[in-house]
């Protein structure tokens, strides 16, 4: 893996997954969180978080096998996390003494070895998930086919939190899916955050590094990390939780509770003050370092005045000091009156200490009995009376006469009352070392949301670039969607979802051997895997593998009897071996575990439409019930009408098909296979024209078309098909009796003579068809029901 294709650090990248699926867990969201753990294992493959939270998201999906599979790897590779999970799979598959060992190995290494990993922190959901919520309601109403209302909960879930992939897929199996730059819009690249404390960052600064903020939700917003989310143009942050009133709990960003706790006690401060020059001003607001008085409380007894001190102290701030203190007297009662004898002595010696003032007067020297009848008078609240008689006093107004200098005053004070630095020099600029200090903050937390940021658009990006792919196999687009696969990163193209699809999409297209291969990797990549193991058993009686079929079905049935793909691959073999009456059992079993299970009630169809068409109808409809955009179901029901001869039920459920899964060359095979039975030859061909583009290897639809082509007499562009197919199945005696057939009619009687004998040597029962073309004139494309038999 190459750490250059990541835009941040693959660390803020692996934090905000680990948010993001521990939301989806908590809101049960199961399969959402199995796709994102999966995302995130693929891109840490060594690291044992993302371990550990694929096979708890599998394990809280009931894929007990694969939780096992992913932590049972060699045991010097083994941690106390992956033994703990052993032991909750082998207890949920009743492997008890497996379970006891792997815990006593747990509490063995947890007893030797100090635990010094920390997960990242998150708040416990405490009400439902609004988005949540209506997937869980679009599930609902999907399986009790209410498509209408399925679509409206699956797109409010998606407007509240485009990251559910659940809803997503919800709306794949409804198949009414805008475009994918509308569904999820594309987001500008991310900026960083001005880094002044005035600016815009303090106002919507992002979340901090410890995960609360973006995928972790807090309990203010009931367990919903993108409540109130409208993706527009304008949006910036689109799957970013939007800030709530008050402050996050964060260490690294303005947003914490020092700061919350700061700005509280500016509010009381200034509703307090009597003073003019808070009236009808703004007053913007200060950063205190975490040292101040204000957030601290009261002062270590070691910070209070000593004898030198008093002995150093100048004359002017002690004059001031009883007018200052008197001030946080009036402002600050709830704090004094929690420590009245330790916090405002310290606070007035400490303000004394502060000031700046030249350094002989005659006034200098204070004996400790004057300072404490200050401190008493101060406490006592009357310092006020004595103020006047104090010869400094028009001074002092003259020096505070400025309207703003009543705050910055209060606030040198308190950042000096804990200051151990010496005072300052008289010429030296004012708390100098604080704005540099939060300065240095605010652009380490700048820099903390804006890498946050880039992964959150990584991420998002990623999730678009997999509903591309989805989105174009739910329309049935396979090359669309095998195209969409091989833009996705390498690392997440060696993954059992990616090749799972891959597999379907060379499935759809009847490329029988690419998908057989891709479903093989998904069986080593994951071999207790149970999603989309129908399709590929299918897939297997296609290309008529009994053995393979048969593992399969042993396998399945082995890792979860209760499945329906279980069932469905053992039905298959079944009817591989041409027990129609077994395999009609086993998909009737399946239909008991899976009443929403679709593809049972379609292959209970295909198994009696040999001996009962009406029932064959009934199993079809069944399953379009269930899901109406089974186009398999409509291909059956099209295949019972044109077998009772009722082309236009026939064509219109064949069209049905074709609507649902355009790219099919066997369903546009079977529209001109009814539109030649209705005399339009010229619309049959077109359609078969179009079936052999789509499918150059079907050879269904290019044996249809070579017999068009015969009765439109164009014999040498039939005999070019009728080659092409003998190339592929030489072993087909129809397709060499209609190429005999051919040759006779443009004249080449050795050819045809010779082919005729190697028909029947194939089908020894085609005898009676040879004599009857034998019977024919040259000039007589014959009857086209030749063939059949």
């Amino acid at each position: 893996m190459d750490p250059s294709e990541f835009p941040v650090s693959l660390a803020v990248i692996a934090q905000r997954f680990q948010s993001l699926v521990w939301t989806c867990l908590d809101s049960d969201l199961t399969r959402t969180a199995v796709f994102y753990a999966e995302r995130y294992f693929a891109l840490a493959q060594n690291s044992h978080d993302a371990r550990h939270l694929y096979a708890t998201s599998l394990l809280r999906e009931g894929q007990t096998y694969p939780a096992l599979c992913v932590v049972d790897i060699s045991r010097q590779d083994q941690c106390s996390g992956c033994l703990e999970l052993k032991a909750k799979c082998c207890s949920v598959l009743g492997r008890y003494r497996q379970a006891q060992e792997a815990l006593e190995e747990a509490s063995k290494e947890l007893a030797h070895t100090a635990s010094t990993s920390a997960s990242s922190s998150r708040i416990a959901r405490q009400s439902p998930d609004p988005a949540a919520i209506y997937c869980r309601s679009g599930a609902m109403a999907l399986k009790g086919n209410l498509q209408t209302i399925a679509a409206q909960s699956f797109r409010q879930a998606l407007n509240l939190n485009p990251m559910i992939w659940e809803a997503f897929e919800g709306l794949c199996a409804l198949g009414s899916l805008p475009d994918i730059d509308d569904l999820f819009p594309p987001l500008p690249d991310p900026n960083k955050h001005p880094s002044h404390p005035n600016d815009e960052f303090n106002k919507n600064s992002g979340p901090s590094a410890t995960g609360a903020g973006f995928f972790t939700p807090e309990a203010g917003n009931a367990g919903n990390l993108f409540r109130g989310l409208k993706l527009d143009a304008n949006q910036i942050q689109p799957f970013r939780m939007p800030h709530l009133p008050g402050h996050r709990d964060s260490l690294v960003s303005d947003d914490s509770p020092f700061r919350f706790a700061d700005t509280t006690f500016q509010q009381a401060h200034r509703s307090s003050r009597s003073q003019p020059a808070l009236s009808g001003s703004t007053q913007p607001s200060v950063t205190r370092p975490l040292s101040s008085a204000d957030e601290a409380g009261p002062m270590p007894k070691k910070l209070r005045s000593t004898a030198p001190q008093v002995a150093l102290k100048p004359s002017k701030p002690l004059k001031l000091s009883i007018d200052d203190p008197l001030k946080k007297a009036r402002t600050r009662p709830a704090l004094m009156s929690s420590n009245s004898f330790s916090s405002s002595h310290t606070r007035s010696q400490s303000t004394v200490n502060s000031r700046a003032a030249p350094p002989a007067s005659k006034n200098a020297v204070v004996t400790q009995n004057a300072a404490i009848r200050r401190s008493t008078r101060l406490l006592s609240g009357t310092g006020s009376k004595h103020a006047p008689k104090l010869p400094t006093r028009e001074r002092r107004k003259q020096q505070s006469h400025a309207r703003s200098r009543s705050i910055e005053s209060d606030e040198d004070e308190l950042e000096a009352a804990n200051s151990p630095s010496p005072p300052a020099m008289p010429n030296s600029p004012r708390s100098e070392g604080s704005p540099s200090s939060r300065t240095l903050s605010q652009e380490q937390a700048a820099q903390a949301a804006y890498e946050i940021e880039v992964a959150d658009k990584y991420i998002y990006d990623l999730m678009r670039q997999f509903a591309g792919a989805s989105r174009a196999l739910a329309m049935y687009h396979s090359q669309k969607c095998l195209d969409a696969i091989e833009l996705l990163p390498q690392t997440q193209q060696q993954t059992p979802w990616v090749l799972s699809t891959v597999g379907k999409a060379h499935y759809d297209k009847g490329e029988y051997g690419s998908a057989e291969r891709a479903f093989r990797a998904v069986r080593t990549l994951e071999p207790y895997r149970l999603w989309d193991m129908e399709v590929y058993s299918t897939l297997l009686w296609h290309l008529q593998r009994p053995v393979e079929l048969s593992f399969l079905a042993q396998e399945l049935l082995n890792i979860d009897p209760r499945s329906p793909q279980a069932w469905i691959a053992i039905g298959n073999l079944f009817s591989l071996q041409k027990e129609r009456a077994h395999a009609l059992t086993c998909f009737r079993r399946a239909t008991q575990m899976d009443p929403s299970c679709a593809y049972a009630y379609t292959l209970s169809g295909h198994e009696t439409i040999d001996e009962d068409l009406d029932k064959a109808v009934t199993f079809f409809q069944t399953a379009l019930r269930v899901d109406s955009r089974h186009y398999n179901a409509w291909y059956g029901l099209g295949t019972c009408y044109l077998r009772m001869s009722k082309l236009r039920l026939a064509e219109y459920h064949f069209r049905k098909a074709v609507e649902i899964h355009p790219d099919n060359a066997v369903l546009l095979g079977c529209v001109g296979m009814v539109a030649e039975r209705r005399g339009d030859r010229e619309g049959a061909r077109a359609l078969f024209d179009k079936a052999v583009g789509i499918s150059p290897a079907n050879a269904l639809v290019r044996y249809r078309r070579a017999k068009i082509l015969i009765s439109a007499k164009e014999y040498k562009a039939a005999i070019k098909d009728l080659e092409h197919l003998r190339n592929f199945s030489p072993e087909e005696s129809n397709v060499v009796f209609q190429l005999a057939k051919v040759y006779r009619l443009v004249g080449d009687e050795v050819k045809s003579a010779q082919l005729l004998a190697i028909a029947r040597d194939i089908s020894p029962k085609s005898m009676g068809k040879i004599k009857k073309l034998l019977n024919t004139k040259k000039d007589d494309g014959g009857d086209d029901r030749m063939d059949e038999g």
